[in-house]
């Protein structure tokens, strides 16, 4: 009878105890969504930081420099000791040299490879090449810009001889290298989202296996193929160590390929490394040329967002 009561007692303590682990376990469960806020709150807070960092030093450059100079200037010589000048134009020019390159390169070649992997390649074939064309996109950009120096400008001086040493011919070729990963591999990925029923219904009324590629899968898939282009320009407009080290110094207002330009990230990286003091006006131009430089990511990565969502196809 004692016996008996003692074990009561032990699972009268034990339920106790469970008890208590059920609440412990209750907050947890509530104090999870809180934690897991926080860490969200800091990636928002952090890009509000970045944002207005940008904002405050671009304020203060504009306190010095016309903001209508800045805007339609046709003259970027900041290190002039007579008479600066900060008229963005040439590096914008120098950007959009590299970015128009670096697509041309890019797209028919991405779109090429994501129809092959898609519509063509067998299993075994996809899990060889799909990660072999992933690796590029982790070689880093520095040894892109050696390779554009070193072989793909020497390279082309075979057929160009008037191509200068550094030019934007040849890292636009190599920024559309880099950012070929991105757009075959996510229009793959879009390309092999398109159910199989709708290739099958395709095929079953006489189409070939490429007027189903490119009449059927191409538009169906067409919001992931264009977010992908459009994320992939962004990614361009934005390579610094390519065209910094293959691209020169110069800026430019022409259409010239084949001599030294400069690029907006390329002037960041020249004054970051030391060749302004802090609190100059050089110094807090490169505040605003990053902001033009997020104004135009900004712009792209709105539009990739529009463009998914107007050609989005639910099936």
């Amino acid at each position: 009878m004692a016996l008996n009561e003692q074990k009561d007692k032990k699972s009268v303590q034990q339920l106790i105890a469970i008890q208590k682990g059920k609440k412990g376990k209750k907050w947890f469960e509530k104090s999870i969504p809180v934690i897991l806020f926080v860490i969200a709150s800091i990636s928002v807070l952090t890009t509000f930081g970045i944002v207005f960092t940008l904002i405050f030093e671009t304020f203060e450059f504009f306190r010095r420099v016309p903001i209508l100079d800045f805007i339609f200037g046709k003259e970027w010589l900041p290190f002039s000791n007579s008479q600066p000048r900060y008229g963005i134009l040439p590096l914008i020019a120098g950007t959009l040299k590299v970015t128009l390159i670096a697509v041309v390169v890019a797209v028919p070649i991405g779109l090429a490879s994501a129809i092959y992997l898609s519509e063509y390649a067998s299993d075994n074939m996809r899990r060889v090449i799909k990660p072999v064309l992933e690796v590029l996109a982790g070689v880093p950009t520095i040894v892109y810009g050696f390779f554009a120096l070193t072989f793909v400008t020497p390279l082309l001086q075979q057929f160009i001889p008037e191509l200068k040493i550094f030019n934007a011919l040849s890292p636009g070729i190599v920024v559309g290298i880099m950012i070929l990963p991105m757009i075959a591999s996510l229009s793959e990925d879009a390309m092999s989202s398109v159910p199989n029923s709708i290739r099958e219904g395709a095929l079953a009324l006489g189409a070939t296996k490429l007027e189903v590629a490119m009449k059927v899968v191409l538009p169906a898939a067409l919001s992931g193929i264009m977010a992908s282009i459009v994320l992939a320009v962004s990614r361009a407009i934005g390579e610094t160590m390519i065209v910094a080290l293959a691209g020169g110094s110069t800026p430019r207002f022409d259409m010239d390929m084949t001599d030294s330009i400069q690029t907006m990230t390329a002037y960041i990286v020249q004054v970051a490394t030391g060749d302004a003091g802090y609190g100059t006006t050089i110094y807090y131009s490169i505040y605003a040329v990053g902001f033009t430089l997020f104004l135009f990511t900004l712009l792209m990565n709105w539009l990739a967002h529009a463009i998914s969502k107007r050609f989005r196809e639910e099936y």
